[in-house]
């Protein structure tokens, strides 16, 4: 859990929402790429998704969060990890991945009932165009809900201001579109 997850949770609560940020590293932290990348490839899958279960109930047990309906924002894997999630709960209402590099197969996000709004950097140099507009053939094709917007410009992290890779005005407009469909489809 890092300091940019942590202060995007509190953005929310600011927002007036209830806001959980789930460790699922369980206490480690990486501070250079190559630890990050070492601690994604070595999280338990599986795990992971009963640690997001685990939250949305935890979160629908909570007497202030009315209606029950949940929304999941994630970057990077976690990103991937929020479409994941919304695959397998339909008590996900809204979704917002951020450069999500690995999108579940066809029929998984044909699952997917939340309404999305989904981030990408036009310069993200993991993330190829090509799996971008893919993606959003594959959303189109299930008839699912989602808004797919690509910034110009915008690395992979743009959204992280603690990073070099930082680009403000993509950020802004990420974010407003976030609040935008987590106001509209959560409260």
């Amino acid at each position: 859990m890092d300091d940019h997850i942590k202060d995007v949770a509190d953005r929310f609560a600011r927002e007036g929402f209830i806001a959980l940020a789930p460790d699922l590293y369980h206490g480690e932290v990486a501070t250079e790429p190559d630890e990050a990348r070492k601690l994604v490839m070595n999280m338990n899958r599986e795990q992971a998704m009963k640690d997001l279960l685990g939250a949305v109930k935890r979160l629908q047990s909570v007497p202030e969060v009315a209606p029950k309906k949940i929304g999941c924002i994630g970057f990077c894997m976690g990103g991937s990890l929020t479409l994941a999630l919304a695959a397998a709960t339909p008590d996900v209402a809204a979704a917002a991945p951020f450069y999500a590099g690995f999108q579940p197969p066809a029929d998984e996000l044909g699952k997917i009932q939340a309404e999305m709004f989904c981030a990408f950097g036009a310069d993200d140099g993991g993330i190829p165009m090509d799996n971008v507009k893919k993606f959003e053939a594959t959303l189109e094709e299930k008839d699912r809900k989602a808004t797919v917007k690509v910034y110009d410009g915008a690395p992979h992290s743009f959204f992280n201001d603690t990073k070099p890779s930082y680009r403000p005005d993509a950020a802004k407009d990420a974010w407003a579109n976030s609040l935008s469909l987590f106001r509209r489809v959560l409260k």
